[in-house]
């Protein structure tokens, strides 16, 4: 399926691309990550997305675990992985049922020595991983495949975006940069959704959002701030061990999820300011127009005394008061009535 992520614009919106992010809540079980796949379609996302890492490539003897991964009661970070990689043939099954249900199929590779496989995939898009926003050996080789690529920019600064913004700006026909704060789960304080808007004015590229806050809210919210992008980790259980379930959303708050993002979507419209269709008899009715104030006769200059605004706004507008002081009437017209151009002397 194919995914794009063009930014909003004004004269036309497409829909915000929402990836349910499987990532490593299958917990090592390809039934779970098929069955995610499954709940990612109904609640209506438009692409799931998995890790494929192997711990022997990734780690080097000198790897410890995060505090977060802990506090998760993981004790050895080899050992954690091993748990929760997925052989191939789990994530091919896994591809096959999202391109079955219509939904993209995403992967984020973390070594180099994987990239020939993701090929392998035929992904529909490439996400990178924020501790990898300043890995430009690996972007380089991901941009190579000439797949849409997605960064997340967690734990990095502008100084440390710029060149991966750089390296996809020339090398990817679709690419786009994810603001993210690598927290697990986010504080609502330090969400920083401020930072979207900030990003997309100093990067040329299309800006979305990796969500790891608990809140249902958040992803409708980054919409709002300009995210065409959002991310969001999905799970059965927030409360399932391992290190990714507590910054999840479980199914039934997940489709809540997807219908706010949607929601929010429609409601901020084009981004400009118009009559719409809507508000075209309200303004006719509610309006106000100049009237006579007292009974008028023709051939006589009015004067501010004789002339009032009323309702409806289908005569002279009331902005336009103090250009009819001094015309004359060429009719009478008595009191309560609106007075129309027609009803001037030229």
């Amino acid at each position: 399926m194919p995914i794009t992520f063009a930014p909003i614009s004004v004269d036309h919106s497409p829909q915000v691309c929402v990836i349910a992010e499987i990532g490593v809540n299958h917990d090592g079980d390809v039934q779970k990550a098929l069955s995610l796949t499954r709940i990612a379609k109904q609640a209506g996302a438009d692409a799931v997305k998995l890790q494929f890492f192997d711990p022997d490539l990734l780690l080097s003897e000198q790897a410890v675990l995060a505090n977060y991964q802990k506090d998760q009661g993981a004790t050895d970070v080899k050992q954690m992985l091993r748990q929760l990689q997925l052989e191939l043939t789990a994530i091919l099954a896994v591809r096959d049922l999202a391109w079955e249900l219509d939904i993209g199929f995403i992967v984020t590779p973390f070594s180099l020595e994987h990239v020939p496989a993701v090929a392998d995939f035929e992904v529909d898009a490439i996400k990178i991983a924020s501790p990898d926003v300043v890995n430009l050996p690996l972007l380089e080789a991901c941009c190579a495949l000439g797949k849409p690529m997605l960064v997340s920019t967690g734990t990095a600064d502008l100084a440390e975006i710029h060149p991966a913004a750089d390296l996809l700006g020339h090398s990817c026909e679709q690419a786009c940069l994810l603001h993210c704060v690598s927290s697990y789960p986010t504080p609502m304080e330090d969400a920083n959704l401020g930072a979207i808007g900030m990003m997309a004015q100093t990067f040329d590229l299309p800006i979305g959002y990796s969500d790891h806050t608990q809140n249902l809210h958040t992803g409708a919210l980054a919409v709002a701030a300009g995210a065409c992008v959002i991310e969001k980790h999905i799970t059965h259980d927030v409360n399932a061990p391992g290190p990714d379930h507590a910054a999840s959303m479980a199914p039934e708050l997940f489709v809540r999820y997807v219908q706010q993002i949607r929601d929010a979507q429609v409601m901020l419209g084009k981004r400009n300011k118009s009559v719409s269709d809507v508000e075209r008899e309200v303004r006719r009715i509610s309006r106000q127009s100049v009237c006579a104030a007292r009974d008028l006769k023709a051939d006589v200059p009015l004067t501010r005394e004789d002339l009032t605004l009323r309702r409806p706004g289908t005569g002279i507008p009331a902005a336009q008061l103090e250009d009819v002081v001094g015309r004359i009437l060429a009719t009478d017209i008595a009191k309560g009535n609106l007075i129309y151009p027609g009803d001037l002397e030229r």
